[in-house]
């Protein structure tokens, strides 16, 4: 599992991304309740994710809507499959209208820059 945190700051809301090889929607939802044994994470406002795989394309907003359709075409344009991507947030205060979509657009960018050798 690799965790890039404090990667974006706007406003008081905090991001981080990570991910790791992930099959199935069954390790999808084990590797987010890994993710969440980590207190920080486990509090966080939103844990965003997608993933393509055998199961077919999966994402999952929680509660950020349309962040996870970014992170799965992000996934899909880079053919990058068998692999989970989830952008955390830690909501600040205050609205950050479209700007979350750069941010989630951003974070994955920022681990997917960080996957190459």
């Amino acid at each position: 599992m690799l965790i890039l945190d404090n990667i974006i700051s706007d406003r008081g809301s905090k991001y981080a991304v990570s991910g790791g090889p992930c099959r199935s929607a069954a390790e999808a939802r084990a590797f987010i309740d890994e993710l969440k044994q980590t207190k920080k994470f486990a509090k966080a406002t939103h844990n965003s994710w997608g993933l393509v795989c055998a199961d077919g394309p999966l994402k999952n907003d929680d509660g950020e809507s349309g962040a996870g359709a970014i992170i799965l075409r992000m996934l899909e344009r880079e053919t990058l499959s068998d692999h989970i991507v989830v952008v955390t947030r830690w909501y600040g205060g205050k609205h950050l209208g479209g700007d979350r979509f750069r941010h989630v657009t951003d974070a994955v960018r920022t681990y997917l820059d960080a996957l190459k050798p």
